[in-house]
């Protein structure tokens, strides 16, 4: 494997961010299980939201952890990729809508 900024193994360090500030760490180590939890979505429906916004973040750790977690949660590789697809929409959209700032300042300027 190529030598890479992100190290795989480094995701298996993620509980221990809280080393340096122990009380913060422990409310988001809480609200994050508890987001995760069983509620009006399912936990599959949840690991497929996290690895659609995971890739949107572009955030190889939570790629890694969301495959992974979408697989052993029962979603299917369509459904990984679907969910990515929903992801790249968006994000493409979100830049087009920007577009609309550009013509406005176009236009005021060109008056």
């Amino acid at each position: 494997m190529r030598e890479t900024y992100y190290k795989p193994e480094d995701l298996k360090k993620f509980e221990d961010v809280g080393e340096f500030g122990p009380e913060l760490a422990e409310k988001f180590f809480d609200y994050y299980g508890a987001v995760f939890e069983e509620g009006a979505l399912s936990a599959r429906e949840k690991a497929l939201i996290a690895l659609a916004v995971s890739h949107t973040v572009q955030c190889p750790y939570c790629i890694d952890a969301y495959t992974t977690d979408s697989l052993e949660k029962g979603a299917s590789e369509e459904q990984m990729m679907e969910a990515v697809h929903v992801a790249s929409a968006i994000r493409g959209g979100s830049s087009l809508v920007h577009g609309v700032q550009m013509m406005n300042k176009t236009k005021d300027l060109s008056m």
